[in-house]
C-alpha cells in the first residue's frame, strides 16, 4: 500500500536528548523530552496499528471520513477535528 505521506522523527528533532545533564532542573528536562518520545511512538504505533486495520482514515469516534488535509497537517490524528 503506498502512503500519501511518510512520517520520519529526525535525530534533531530531540537534539535536548544528546546533551543530558546532571542538575535536577536538566533531569527534569530531559524526563520531559523522554515523556514527549515515548508519547510520540505510542502515537505513531497507533497509527499503523490503524493503518494495518483499515481505519486510518477514519474518525475513531464517529466513524467518518478523516479529510486528506487533516491527515496532511497531522498523520497521527485520530479525529476529523
Amino acid at each position: 500500500m503506498k502512503l500519501p505521506w511518510v512520517v520520519t522523527l529526525s535525530p534533531d528533532h530531540y537534539c535536548g536528548l544528546m546533551s543530558m545533564g546532571t542538575s535536577p532542573d536538566e533531569a527534569n528536562e530531559h524526563s520531559s523530552t523522554i515523556d514527549a518520545i515515548e508519547k510520540d511512538l505510542a502515537d505513531v504505533e497507533t497509527a499503523l496499528t490503524r493503518l494495518e486495520a483499515g481505519t486510518y482514515w477514519t474518525d475513531e469516534i464517529s466513524g467518518e471520513p478523516i479529510p486528506d488535509e487533516v491527515l496532511a497537517r497531522n498523520p497521527l490524528a485520530r479525529r476529523r477535528n
